[in-house]
């Protein structure tokens, strides 16, 4: 693949060493961000599937004993499974809203209770932000679970600013206790705290996990990533600073490690 060649031979080199070490741990959690991770980012957010290749790579992997894969994402948890054409018999381990709901195999969803007044605000302020955002174009307020997300891939930066300092205006002054968090061309609200680094410490615990592999591209990304131990992996989709071991340059170059990975464990057996 053409964007796999964007990686030096250094570099290209210290991956496949990294994930060799993977493959050879005892009980091994390979978590995955979905977004930009598993799939290109759509301008239409639900319109998101993984590519082909990483689809493969996937089944390669959950074949595997002493292997769980799983998907952590800050989509709530019916539209990651919408995304990941995820259903029953699935084996893929999944947490959704940054790791407040959970999704197991041969137990389905593990969801908290909402207090019925967490739930009338979110429903008030996705409205009144939804009329903040009304008339600046290309921007639009996606639902989550515990809040709501303003999205602003389509809209010029003045729009942009203009939709975001806005929608935070609002937040500040009648949920000043919910989480902010950006990641690219979104600004996420919600009354629930956890985050990927959480989900990841949840799921290492349920599996038994020896090693983690987690994989991810954008700043929500990052708990996660540095929450991870000596005798993990953190893999950084993309450019830029990063708490990861290494980098791979695109989904595409994900989707390829991600088969070295699973040909590399499955050469141990």
């Amino acid at each position: 693949m053409t964007e796999q060649t964007a990686m030096t031979d250094q570099a290209q080199g210290e991956l496949a060493e990294a994930l060799d070490r993977a493959a050879v741990s005892d009980v091994l959690l390979v978590a995955l961000d979905f977004d930009g991770t598993l799939s290109l980012h759509q301008d239409d957010p639900m319109a998101a599937r993984a590519l082909p290749e990483a689809v493969r790579a996937i089944a390669e992997l959950v074949r595997l004993p002493r292997t769980t894969v799983a998907f952590i994402s800050g989509r709530s948890l019916a539209d990651l499974r919408i995304i990941a054409e995820h259903d029953d018999a699935s084996q893929v381990l999944l947490a959704g809203s940054h790791g407040a709901e959970f999704w197991f195999p041969g137990v389905g969803a593990v969801e908290p209770a909402e207090a019925d007044a967490d739930v009338a605000l979110r429903d008030r302020l996705r409205a009144e932000a939804e009329a903040i955002v009304a008339d600046i174009p290309g921007t639009f307020i996606e639902p989550k679970t515990f809040g709501f997300g303003v999205h602003t891939r389509l809209a010029s930066p003045d729009d942009a600013r203009r939709a975001d300092a806005g929608v935070d205006a609002l937040v500040a002054e009648k949920a000043p206790a919910w989480r902010r968090r950006t990641g690219k061309n979104i600004v996420e609200y919600a009354f629930r705290h956890e985050g990927k680094d959480s989900a990841v410490a949840a799921l290492r615990e349920r599996v038994h996990a020896t090693c983690v592999v987690y994989a991810g591209d954008d700043t929500t990304d990052e708990d996660a990533l540095a929450s991870l131990g000596a005798g993990d992996l953190g893999i950084h989709v993309g450019a830029g600073p990063t708490a990861a071991t290494v980098s791979v340059p695109s989904p595409p170059a994900m989707a390829e490690a991600l088969l070295a990975l699973a040909t590399a464990r499955a050469a141990r057996e």
